[in-house]
């Protein structure tokens, strides 16, 4: 082991790797059902490593706290104007005022205990179990952009550190304890909740989820002349089913089809979609033909972003189903900000939002053309964009005001998240301009938020005992005073003040305190993906706010 130690300590990578790796080995670990999560799991891994005298490289951290919160904004950007121009008041509302709460719990009980400077920041994001309240607090510090007098950096970035690791356990767990039992203390049947509430949105209409063999192909001879000389777009108008005419061979030859395509006697016509009503009346079309030429129609399913300039206000079936389904396509998914929507009737999709249709090649070709930009499956991403946007960012986050004598920025934190925040809206508006794949975007966020929390729990590490001697029980209370009363706060605001349905309003308390572990305790319990639209909505809106909360509650 001692020559093992000895590589690891001349090898700062490999200690990082070795952090990474079996922290994720950690955070993957269930204990009766439980999982802590990879965020969990890494920082714990790395507290220990810290207590053991390794420490992180900060040039490593800081290029993973860059490329975390980037990539936030960029995820956010295509749906956080959208949110502002719908429902965004009730949720903005509702973010401030849990985020408002917990500022204040951290600020003044941190001054009355007594804590460290940079405690209150850490106790803060343990809390909210906010990451990105962590590294605006600690890129604040390191980069000088606040400096408390009598204390060097070092010291307020380990105040910083070790709050934030003794606060995060409740502020995790607890949570989850929270929203799974606050439904049953207030007598609320979630499942039932949600259930009415997606039946007065599909306005009574039973929902039915498509799959791939839903779409069948199917070959006709037209023989009835009450269909001879109806245009194509009449055809599927008219048909019971839903159904798009895609081949027509007439005189032996395929000819081109189009809405304004008359049929004649003896076409041989191939029709897709959703047959199961049409094929039932298959005689009013004629005999039914087994031809490998109509019948080689070729199936896809293709992730097309909502471009603003070609979506107004859509719902999910009083629109865009009906948009797909006049194709002979069907929506399989929708995905906002990596989070999936309910596929149910008044659901608003908007800019941004990834739609997953399924249907032929050139239908689903037209549908992309009606609503947005077809996602090639591509592994390019534009570096160009993301690197200058990394370095507008940086710049922005350089420029201050002074109030009452008190130089006030965004901070490194702050100025990246608003260019992730501009790049990801004008993409929106413009698909071509600053492409990153999903799977780009993920490994940038998810690698970047990795390392981070591994330099928090390596720097952490050292003194986390000593601090916890210290400040240990008052901090752990204080911490779960963060977490528990703003979630107090944020139900009443949002019942009383807003009128929120508690179902919604639930989703929307884990938005406002950035967990999704809670959300998907949410959506079990409430077996529904309902509450996901309430977390979307606070989620984007509650980065913003934490993270420049993360540097101002240290000039306090």
């Amino acid at each position: 082991m001692t020559a093992f130690e000895e590589f690891l300590r001349g090898n700062p990578v490999a200690v990082l790797s070795l952090v990474l790796g079996l922290g994720y080995l950690v955070g993957k670990t269930k204990i009766r059902g439980f999982e802590a999560g990879s965020v969990t799991g890494v920082l714990f891994v790395g507290l220990a490593f810290g207590h053991w005298g390794f420490t992180p490289d900060p040039v490593v951290q800081s290029i993973g706290f860059t490329l975390f919160i980037f990539s936030v904004g960029l995820q956010a950007g295509p749906s956080f104007f959208s949110v502002i121009q719908q429902d965004g008041l009730k949720y903005l509302s509702l973010a401030v005022v849990i985020a408002g709460t917990g500022f204040l719990l951290a600020a003044s009980l941190s001054g009355w205990l007594g804590f460290e400077p940079g405690a209150a920041a850490g106790l803060l994001a343990g809390g909210l179990t906010s990451s990105p309240t962590l590294a605006a607090a600690q890129e604040a510090v390191r980069s000088g952009q606040v400096s408390i007098e009598g204390y060097t950096p070092d010291q307020v970035m380990t105040n910083v550190t070790t709050a934030y690791a003794i606060t995060y356990i409740f502020g995790l767990a607890g949570l989850i304890l929270i929203i799974r039992f606050l439904p049953r203390m207030l007598g609320l049947d979630l499942p039932s909740e949600a259930a009415k509430l997606e039946a007065s949105r599909r306005g009574g209409v039973e929902d039915r989820v498509h799959a791939l063999n839903d779409i069948v192909v199917r070959a006709y001879r037209l023989e009835n002349e009450k269909l001879v000389g109806a245009r194509v777009k009449q055809v599927r108008e008219t048909l019971p089913g839903r159904v798009s005419i895609e081949r027509i061979r007439r005189g032996g030859e395929l000819i081109p089809v189009t809405p304004e395509t008359e049929l004649e006697l003896g076409d041989e016509i191939c029709f897709v979609g959703f047959l199961d009503e049409f094929v039932a009346r298959a005689g009013s079309v004629g005999p039914e033909l087994s031809d490998p030429e109509l019948l080689d129609v070729h199936i896809e399913s293709v992730r097309i972003v909502l471009l603003r300039s070609k979506v107004k206000k859509l719902t999910f079936t009083t629109s865009l189903e009906k948009i797909t389904a006049k194709q002979g396509c069907f929506v399989s998914r929708i995905q906002r900000m990596g989070v999936d929507l309910p596929l149910e009737g008044d659901v608003d999709v908007q800019a941004g939002d990834v739609v997953h249709v399924t249907g032929p090649s050139s239908r689903v070709e037209e549908v992309g053309q009606l609503i947005g930009h077809i996602e090639r499956a591509t592994e390019q991403t534009d570096l160009v964009t993301f690197a200058i946007g990394i370095t507008i960012g940086l710049l922005v986050g350089t420029w201050t005001v002074t109030v009452a004598g008190i130089s006030i920025g965004l901070g490194s934190a702050g100025g990246l998240l608003a260019a992730g925040l501009t790049i990801g809206y004008l993409r929106a508006l413009h698909p071509t301009f600053g492409r990153v794949p999903g799977a780009a975007r993920w490994i940038f966020m998810e690698a970047g938020l990795m390392t981070f929390m591994a330099g928090v729990g390596l720097r952490a590490g050292s003194g986390i005992l000593e601090t916890f001697a210290q400040s240990g029980p008052p901090l752990i209370l204080a911490g779960i005073a963060v977490t528990s009363i703003p979630v107090a706060i944020g139900y009443g605001f949002g019942r009383k003040v807003l009128g929120l349905n508690p179902v919604l309003l639930l989703g929307a308390i884990t938005g406002s305190m950035t967990s999704g572990a809670s959300l998907s305790i949410v959506n079990d319990e409430a077996k529904s993906g309902i509450p996901s639209l309430g977390y979307t909505g606070a989620y984007a809106f509650a980065n913003v706010l934490l993270t420049v909360a993360g540097s101002v509650i240290l000039l306090l």
